[in-house]
């Protein structure tokens, strides 16, 4: 069996626009500064991502790219800025993956970011990795998935919160494994390695640097990576899908763009995204924030997209999950 969600690389939508005029913008863009507005706070993960990019754009397009934070709302705040903002491609977004869920969980309340934004280019997957306690007995994808099915209820597990990819890609392991696990949600995923390591949890879903570098240590170890993409210091880390064929789940980051925005101008875009994640450079600080170089064309981000959509929403729905 196929996982519904194969590829990471979070973007939204399709674009359309008039060729002719596309073509005649793409020619004069860009002309002024750029803006990316990031839906979380400044000093965080997705933020530092923008940052990253807004420096080799910078160099590629020959303008100023400018970062703008608009957190709130699981990226809601932002997107809906951005998808108000002339359809120029001077105002862009980098969206993740919660965004996508965030809409789901709403329940037709707020905007839709498969409507009303376009893709530009996907950038980056960020790995999760299942870690265990010590003591749990407990070492590969197999032997997890044979456990929890031969005692359910016994197990629980730490995700960084209801509705998160950690949550939602676990549910939909237990969906594929038949089995019954207790899901404690925390705050944040600041706390779930420790109570991993002192046993107040069995188990929990974070970050593959957060968990990668504690089962290194010996506190921990580290079960199965929820993808494929791996990062350095995970190779031996066998993927979920060595127990459930086809299975993948991994937050990712894209740049996104109003709905609407000419196609030549984000092709415009796209290529020199590709560019700046062609850097040796741009990938080993994307490796040192635990995020893998992913780029993809924006004219396969719309299907996949659709896909990935449709996995959250029946997750969501199999699971009666709501937002808190």
């Amino acid at each position: 069996m196929t996982h519904p969600i194969q590829r990471r690389d979070f973007v939204i939508g399709g674009a359309l626009g008039g060729l002719g005029l596309g073509t005649a913008w793409a020619q004069a863009f860009p002309s002024k500064p750029l803006r990316i507005f990031v839906g979380y706070s400044a000093g965080g993960g997705v933020d530092a991502m923008a940052r990253l990019l807004a420096t080799g754009l910078q160099a590629q397009l020959g303008q100023q790219v400018i970062v703008e934070n608009r957190a709130g709302a699981s990226g809601m705040i932002a997107a809906e800025a951005v998808s108000k903002s002339p359809a120029d491609g001077y105002t862009l977004m980098l969206g993740e993956t919660g965004l996508l869920i965030a809409s789901l969980l709403r329940g037709g309340r707020g905007i839709d970011p498969l409507k009303v934004l376009s893709p530009v280019a996907g950038l980056f997957v960020s790995p999760l990795v299942i870690v265990a306690n010590n003591d749990v007995p407990i070492r590969n994808p197999k032997e997890l998935m044979a456990e929890l099915k031969k005692r359910p209820g016994h197990y629980s597990y730490a995700s960084s919160g209801i509705g998160t990819v950690q949550h939602l890609g676990f549910e939909m392991f237990k969906g594929e494994a038949g089995a019954f696990v207790v899901h404690i949600p925390y705050r944040g995923a600041a706390q779930i390695v420790p109570d991993v390591i002192g046993g107040q949890v069995p188990l929990g879903v974070v970050s593959a640097t957060a968990g990668l570098s504690q089962a290194k240590a010996g506190k921990l170890r580290a079960v199965a990576m929820m993808s494929p993409v791996k990062l350095p210091g995970g190779e031996d880390v066998l993927p979920l899908s060595d127990a459930v064929p086809g299975f993948s789940v991994a937050p990712r980051l894209a740049l996104m763009a109003p709905a609407g925005t000419p196609v030549d101008v984000v092709e415009r875009i796209g290529a020199a995204v590709r560019a700046v994640l062609s850097s040796a450079d741009t990938v080993q600080s994307a490796l040192r924030q635990g995020a893998v170089a992913a780029y993809m064309p924006a004219a396969e981000l719309g299907p996949d997209l659709a896909r990935e959509s449709a996995a959250w929403a029946k997750i969501i729905k199999d699971r009666k999950i709501t937002a808190e």
